[in-house]
């Protein structure tokens, strides 16, 4: 059996590591779904979503938000048309919406609908450290994380089911067992880690992405200092879809100096420098 569930892990790593890879990092991913799909799906969920959603009240925060959610979407557009991804802007239609909520979050949706949360804007305190959260949450839509979460969460079902065959001449006991061991160890050796790096890379990508804007990426350590501080209790690291506070902080920290190459001192960089391949709230 352990064998059998070795041939399946390893066959999930292969395919992880190949088809596709992410803008400005290079990194391969995995993508066994048409962008049309996840974008058909995304915004249906987005329209229900924002349809029953409170809209801000605040119109300068609001302004706020849609103003520095439009700099750095007009920053990566721009890197996108200067460095070989043109064919990618057809999947944007960005939009961005300030809800009224305490609570201390924000999203993207694939096809960058991004909506903000009014609890957050007291911890990011002004447009540079709201750059910090759209910056994130852009990459997630540039990186196409949600394209390669569905894809991973397919290739996991491949896997379980080809250890099924495998083992169909065993017990159903032996078959049961053999499931729950691909499940759990999927669960928190394959699926969680990778989103755990997805976060990270959009940690890295928004540095980027703020500075082409023009906003300061050294303010990102600041902002999740301020993040950690406010957060209670936390789930343990391996057990999160999320990075701790502290690894997120030491790794945007090693990040800087590259974001830094991009960040022209407050003028909206067009996106042309070029970097290394190293790379929901």
């Amino acid at each position: 059996m352990r064998i059998y569930i070795s041939l399946i892990f390893a066959a999930i790593i292969l395919l992880l590591a190949g088809c596709g890879s992410v803008p400005v990092t290079g990194r391969k991913q995995l993508n066994l779904v048409s962008n049309q799909e996840v974008l058909t799906l995304s915004l249906q969920q987005y329209d229900e979503f924002i349809k029953s959603a409170p809209k801000s009240t605040d119109k300068v925060n609001t302004a706020m938000v849609q103003k520095v959610g439009r700099n750095i979407a007009n920053a990566v557009e721009n890197y996108l048309k200067n460095n070989g991804y043109a064919d990618e802007l057809s999947s944007y239609a960005w939009e961005f919406n300030l809800v009224k909520s305490n609570e201390v979050n924000a999203f993207c949706m694939p096809g960058g609908k991004i909506v903000v949360y009014e609890g957050i804007l007291p911890i990011t305190q002004n447009e540079t450290g709201l750059a910090v959260v759209l910056g994130h949450e852009v990459a997630h839509a540039v990186a196409k994380h949600a394209n390669e979460r569905m894809s991973q969460q397919m290739a996991t079902q491949y896997g379980t089911a080809a250890v099924g065959a495998a083992l169909g001449g065993t017990s159903a006991g032996v078959q049961q067992a053999a499931a729950a061991a691909i499940g759990l160890g999927s669960q928190y050796g394959i699926l969680l880690p990778y989103s755990r790096k997805q976060e990270l890379e959009a940690d890295k990508l928004g540095l980027i992405f703020m500075a082409m804007a023009g906003y300061d990426p050294s303010a990102a350590a600041a902002f999740w200092t301020r993040m950690s501080q406010s957060s209670g209790g936390s789930t343990p690291e391996f057990m999160s879809t999320h990075p701790s506070d502290n690894s997120r902080i030491q790794q945007i920290q090693k990040d800087l100096p590259e974001a830094l190459k991009y960040y022209k001192g407050g003028s909206v960089s067009t996106g042309s420098a070029k970097t290394s391949n190293q790379w929901k709230f």
